[in-house]
C-alpha cells in the first residue's frame, strides 16, 4: 500500500531520529577522550594547509592520498579504489580559491570555491583535530531538487557511503554518520534483496521550507520508493528507509 505524502512531511522532525537506528559508533574510553580534548584544535593557518592538501589532491587525481586525508571513521567506509572510482565521475578540477575558515572546539570549516570542467562549486570541508578530513558538503541550492536526491541514493547504491554523506545537511552528517547509512542500506536490501537499478525521482509535495522526493528503487524481490526530504538549500534532512516495503508483484 502506498505511504500518504502528507504523513511524511508531518515527520519532517522526526525523520534523523527515525534514520539513526542502532548507532554503530563506539564511544571513546575516558582515558581516549581525556586525551582527545587535551589536542588543541587546528589554527587558521593550520587548516588552510590541510585545506589545500585536500584540493591538491583532488586536482591532480591523487586517490591515494585522498583517501589518507580521511579521517579513520570515514577510512573504515572506503578505500583507495574505491575514492579512483568516484574521481572518475566528477567534473576535473582546474583550480581553487580558499575562501573562509570557521574554527570550533573540535573541528574547524574550510569553505573553498572551486573552478571545474562543469563550473564552479562551492565546498565545504570539515576537518577534525588531525586536520583530516570528518565530512564534506556541497553547495547545490541551484541544483535541480530531484536530481539531487537521485545522485543521493546513487551514492548509496553504489556503496559510496562517503559522498552519499555530503548531500546531507551539516547537523544531519553529525547525527548520521556514514557508517549508519552503510548500515541501513544494507538492512534494507535484506528485506527487498539486492539492488538493481535506480528508476525516476519525483518531487511530491513541497513547502517554502521543504521538499519531498520520491526516489524508485528497483531491486530483485521488489521495487519500493525512498522518501527524501530536502530544505530549502537542497540538503537533505530526512531519510524513510521502509522497514515494510511493498510485497513483490506476481509475474504478469
Amino acid at each position: 500500500m502506498p505511504r500518504p505524502l502528507r504523513s511524511a512531511l508531518a515527520a519532517l522532525s522526526l525523520a534523523a531520529a527515525a534514520l539513526a537506528g542502532p548507532m554503530l559508533a563506539l564511544h571513546p574510553e575516558p582515558a581516549a577522550a581525556q586525551a582527545a580534548a587535551a589536542q588543541p584544535a587546528l589554527s587558521v593557518e593550520e587548516a588552510r594547509a590541510a585545506a589545500r592538501r585536500v584540493l591538491e589532491a583532488v586536482k591532480s587525481g591523487d586517490a591515494n592520498a585522498r583517501y589518507a586525508q580521511f579521517s579513520d571513521e570515514l577510512k573504515a567506509v572506503s578505500s583507495p579504489s574505491m575514492v579512483a572510482a568516484t574521481m572518475r565521475t566528477q567534473p576535473r578540477v582546474l583550480g581553487y580559491e580558499l575562501l573562509s575558515v570557521r574554527s570550533g572546539i573540535n573541528s574547524s570549516t574550510v569553505e573553498a570555491e572551486l573552478q571545474t570542467a562543469a563550473g564552479n562549486r562551492v565546498m565545504f570541508i570539515v576537518l577534525n583535530r588531525q586536520g583530516k578530513i570528518s565530512r564534506y558538503y556541497v553547495d547545490r541550492s541551484d541544483d535541480p531538487t530531484s536530481q539531487v536526491a537521485l545522485n543521493f541514493v546513487k551514492a548509496l547504491s553504489t556503496g559510496n557511503y562517503i559522498t552519499a554523506s555530503s548531500f546531507l545537511s551539516p547537523q544531519f552528517q553529525k547525527d548520521i554518520p556514514p557508517a549508519s547509512l552503510q548500515a541501513k542500506w544494507l538492512a534494507l536490501q535484506a528485506l527487498t534483496g539486492s539492488f538493481v537499478k535506480l528508476g525516476r525521482a519525483v518531487e511530491a509535495e513541497s513547502t517554502a521550507d521543504s521538499r519531498l522526493v520520491l526516489v524508485n528503487v528497483v531491486f530483485n524481490r521488489l521495487s519500493d520508493n525512498l522518501f527524501v526530504i530536502l530544505d530549502a538549500n537542497n540538503q537533505i534532512v530526512g531519510v524513510d528507509f521502509p522497514d515494510s516495503p511493498a510485497k513483490p508483484l506476481p509475474v504478469r
